[in-house]
């Protein structure tokens, strides 16, 4: 994540224990440890481990049969400016596929699989930010070929994040988001770390239909899902902007944003797999997938 921000108070919801996981919590847990795992330098954009990346998350859409989105094939490439130059076109690579359902109406679940890289000879390696996103969506992407959606979705793996939003920008301005009837953005950000096992669903206060979704789930035992950190003039309590999904919001489509408040290894070469909470993790990929069950059983 780019920017992240401090504690608000919010709403607990009712807990209920699960009789199972929905997914493959193996699969899941070793996932994130090949993402966040050394060889990867910490995939930062147009490194060489973040292709390494690149090729294991396509690797794993192939054998999970799923299609890629474009015509070209799972990669859609970009270029952008930093202050400091320009990148070479082709640097960003954002990984794009698509599972299609009954309706035609489309929601876009997304997660970025960049990170900061080598800094001072440290490798960054991200495992919670946000190796943990990437790995869940794998898991949701394993979901939907198993359970056949109502809408039409979109996995989006977004590179250059950390870079300033710039693979989820390059994508919504990319493609003509009325013609693929965008109806909704669920991110994930950092969602497998919590001392206190609370995840937040933000962007319910600008967007107040999605709630009664989200409140009606069922819950893991000692797992809390929250609203909040998106209400306005609340600096960086506010993670509207925070992430990928303020690119859906600014074209005024409606995102769902789940994430974690921050750790003493955000943004630190520290953040690595051994600091991951799994039974938490799994408690968290588990809840948002019974989140887009519900919302994609909805009308949006």
């Amino acid at each position: 994540m780019v920017c992240r921000g401090l504690f608000v108070v919010v709403l607990f919801f009712t807990q209920t224990a699960f009789a199972q996981y929905s997914f493959n919590a193996s699969q899941l847990t070793n996932d994130l440890k090949i993402l966040s795992s050394d060889s990867l330098e910490g995939r930062r954009v147009g490194s060489e481990g973040s292709a390494k990346a690149r090729s294991y998350i396509i690797k794993r859409l192939e054998s999970l049969g799923i299609k890629p989105l474009l015509e070209s094939g799972y990669v859609q490439t970009f270029s952008f400016t930093q202050s400091f130059g320009q990148v070479q076109a082709g640097d960003g690579s954002n990984i794009l596929a698509v599972v299609e359902g009954t309706k035609k109406e489309t929601i876009v679940i997304s997660a970025h699989y960049d990170h900061l890289g080598v800094l001072g000879g440290k490798i960054y390696s991200g495992a919670d930010d946000n190796a943990s996103g990437t790995a869940a969506l794998l898991s949701i992407a394993e979901y939907l070929t198993k359970h056949k959606p109502d809408h039409r979705i979109i996995l989006a793996f977004f590179d250059a994040e950390e870079m300033g939003l710039r693979g989820s920008a390059h994508f919504v301005n990319s493609l003509d988001t009325k013609a693929e009837a965008f109806v909704l953005n669920i991110n994930m950000d950092m969602i497998s770390r919590s001392d206190k096992n609370e995840l937040y669903a933000c962007g319910t206060y600008h967007y107040p239909k999605l709630k009664n979704s989200v409140e009606k789930i069922s819950l893991p035992e000692k797992f809390s899902l929250k609203f909040g950190h998106d209400l306005p003039n609340s600096g960086r309590n506010d993670w509207t902007g925070q992430s990928d999904h303020k690119n859906f919001h600014q074209k005024k489509i409606p995102f769902l944003y789940f994430g974690v408040e921050d750790h003493p290894d955000y943004h630190r070469p520290t953040d690595s797999f051994d600091k991951i909470n799994l039974h938490f993790y799994h408690s968290s990929v588990e809840s948002i997938i019974r989140v887009v069950r519900a919302l994609d059983s909805s009308t949006l």
